[in-house]
C-alpha cells in the first residue's frame, strides 16, 4: 500500500512538473518572477517523480545535455582561480546556471504532444506582447505602470531590446506555425501575426539586434524553402526593405541615421564614449586586451569586471560588468576553452537538428541557434534572464525529440 501511495505521489510530481514547464513557455516573455516560482516547481517536481534510472540516464548520455554541462562546468572551474570578487563570481555563475535547466527539460519533454503545448504556449504568450504592443501604440492600450512602453518604443513586459529579440523569433516561430497549420483558418492567423511581428519589429520598436536576429532568420527561412536559390531571393527581399526603410522616417530611419552619425565621427579611447557605437568598440577592444593577456585559462569565472575596471582606469574610460559579446567575455574569463566549449553547445544543437522527430521541430531548433548565436555577437545573451532561459527552455523542450539512433535527414 506504501509503494502504491509512492507512486501516486510520483505520478502526481511527473505531471506537475510537466505543466509547470509548458507555463514556462508562456510565462517567459511576460514575467521574470512567474519563470522563477514556476522552475523552482518544475524541479520540485522533476526530483521527486520517480523514474530515476531514466532520468539519469538522460543526463549523462544525451549529447545537448553533455554539450551544456561541460560548459557549465568550465564556467565552474573558472571560479577556482583568478582574483574575482566573491559577488561577481556568484553573480555570473547565477547567470549561466540557466544551461542546467537543459538536462531535466530533455527528460521532461518526452512526450510529443507536451512539446505542442509548450510549444503553443509560448506561440500564444508573444501573440498577447505582439498585439498588446500595437494597440498601445495605435492608442487602443493605456500607458500601465507594470510595462516599460512609451510613444517611441511601444514595448510591453520587457525592455526594446529584448522585445525585439522575441518579436523576431515571433515571426520566425508564427510563419512555421502557418506552414504546419492543417486549416486554412488557422494558416491565416499565423500568417497575419507573422506579419505584424515583423512590422513591430522594423518599424514600431527600435532595437538594432533585433533587426539583425530578423534579417538572419529570414535567410533561414529563405534557404529552408528552396535552398540556395531562397537564401538568395531572401537576402534581396531583405536589402531592399532594410534600403526602403531606410528612406521612410520612423525607429528604423531613425537608428541608422544614430549609427551613420557616430560611425562618421568615431574616435579611438577615452573620446570614443560620446557614443553608443564607440563605447561599444572600445569594449571590445579593452576585452581583447584582457584576451591577450590570459588567452588560456582567462581571468576566472567573475573575473571580468575587475580586470576590466584596471584596464578602463588606466585609459580613463568607463567601467562595465560585460563587454556586450558572449564570445569575448567567455574567452575573457575562461579562456579558449571555455569558447570552444561554447561553440561546441552551438554547433551539437545544429548538428543534431535533423534528428528531431519532426522537420517543424527541426527548423525551429536551428531558428533558436542562429537567433542566440548571432544575438550573442552584439550582447552577452547567457547573461539576460530571458534571452537565456528561452534557449535552454526551448532546447530542452525541442531536442527531448531527439532520435539518438538515427541518422540524420538530408
Amino acid at each position: 500500500m506504501g509503494a502504491g501511495i509512492l507512486g501516486t505521489l510520483s505520478g502526481y510530481a511527473d505531471r506537475g512538473a510537466r505543466w509547470c514547464a509548458v507555463a514556462v513557455g508562456f510565462s517567459l516573455p511576460i514575467s521574470v518572477a512567474a519563470d522563477n516560482i514556476l522552475l523552482v516547481l518544475v524541479l520540485a517536481g522533476f526530483a521527486l517523480g520517480g523514474a530515476y534510472r531514466d532520468k539519469w540516464r538522460v543526463l549523462r548520455t544525451h549529447p545537448i545535455s553533455l554539450a551544456a554541462l561541460a560548459l557549465f562546468a568550465i564556467f565552474l572551474v573558472g571560479c577556482l582561480h583568478g582574483d574575482a570578487a566573491r559577488g561577481d563570481r556568484l553573480f555570473f555563475i547565477s547567470r549561466y546556471r540557466d544551461l542546467l535547466w537543459i538536462p531535466p527539460l530533455l527528460y521532461i519533454f518526452r512526450d510529443p504532444d507536451l512539446r505542442r503545448h509548450g510549444i503553443l504556449a509560448l506561440a500564444a504568450s508573444l501573440a498577447l506582447v505582439l498585439l498588446w504592443s500595437t494597440l498601445f501604440k495605435i492608442g487602443v492600450i493605456p500607458d500601465l505602470p507594470f510595462t516599460h512602453g512609451d510613444d517611441v518604443n511601444p514595448v510591453v513586459f520587457k525592455l526594446k531590446l529584448t522585445h525585439n529579440i522575441l518579436m523576431a523569433f515571433a515571426a520566425f516561430l508564427f510563419t512555421w506555425l502557418a506552414v504546419e497549420a492543417t486549416t486554412r483558418q488557422r494558416r491565416l492567423l499565423w500568417i497575419t501575426l507573422a506579419l505584424l511581428a515583423v512590422i513591430n519589429v522594423m518599424l514600431l520598436v527600435q532595437g538594432a539586434t533585433g533587426y539583425l536576429v530578423m534579417g538572419v532568420l529570414a535567410l533561414y527561412l529563405g534557404h529552408a524553402w528552396t535552398g540556395w536559390r531562397g537564401t538568395a531571393a531572401a537576402g534581396i527581399t531583405v536589402l531592399s526593405l532594410f534600403g526602403a526603410l531606410a528612406i521612410i522616417p520612423g525607429p528604423f530611419q531613425e537608428r541608422m541615421l544614430q549609427m551613420d552619425r557616430e560611425a562618421s565621427t568615431l574616435t579611438t579611447g577615452p573620446a570614443s564614449t560620446g557614443s553608443s557605437l564607440g563605447l561599444r568598440l572600445e569594449y571590445y577592444r579593452l576585452t581583447f586586451e584582457i584576451i591577450r593577456e590570459h588567452p588560456l585559462a582567462g581571468v576566472g569565472t567573475g573575473g571580468f569586471p575587475k580586470a576590466y575596471a584596471e584596464k578602463a582606469r588606466e585609459r580613463g574610460s568607463y567601467e562595465v560588468r560585460n563587454p556586450h559579446n558572449e564570445y569575448l567575455l567567455v574567452m575573457a574569463q575562461n579562456g579558449v576553452v571555455g569558447l570552444v566549449l561554447l561553440l561546441y553547445l552551438f554547433w551539437r544543437t545544429w548538428q543534431f537538428a535533423p534528428r528531431l522527430a519532426t522537420p517543424f521541430e527541426t527548423h525551429l531548433a536551428r531558428g533558436l541557434v542562429l537567433m542566440i548565436a548571432t544575438g550573442c555577437l552584439v550582447n552577452s545573451f547567457l547573461l539576460d534572464h530571458t534571452e537565456g532561459l528561452l534557449f535552454a527552455w526551448m532546447t530542452g523542450l525541442l531536442f527531448a525529440g531527439l532520435d539518438q539512433g538515427r541518422g540524420a535527414r538530408a
